[in-house]
């Protein structure tokens, strides 16, 4: 987290930075870009205040996996990010 992201998501939802895709397999195999599945798993980089009587239980630095199709994409400073509710969010890692 190099910069201060100017955007403060609203609620329950957080800000994620997808992890990269994977370029080989295990065994050493290169993966075309065609074949490339969307990445599961991210990091938060801003999260919202929760809602009225929940609070959130991610907060900013944590790594996360979350569902395949979960989130909007969108673009901020030149950066492919995801906006989605902590909900969607399936783990901690």
């Amino acid at each position: 987290m190099a910069k201060k992201l100017n955007v403060t998501p609203l609620h329950d939802r957080v800000i994620v930075k997808p992890a990269p895709a994977e370029e080989k397999t295990a065994g050493g195999i290169i993966i075309p870009d065609t074949a490339k599945e969307k990445p599961q798993r991210g990091v938060v980089i801003a999260a919202g205040p929760g809602k009225k009587d929940e609070p959130m239980s991610v907060k900013t630095g944590d790594t996360v996996l979350y569902g395949k199709y979960a989130g909007t994409e969108i673009q901020i400073d030149n950066d492919d990010l995801l906006i989605m509710r902590e909900s969607d969010i399936l783990a901690i890692v």
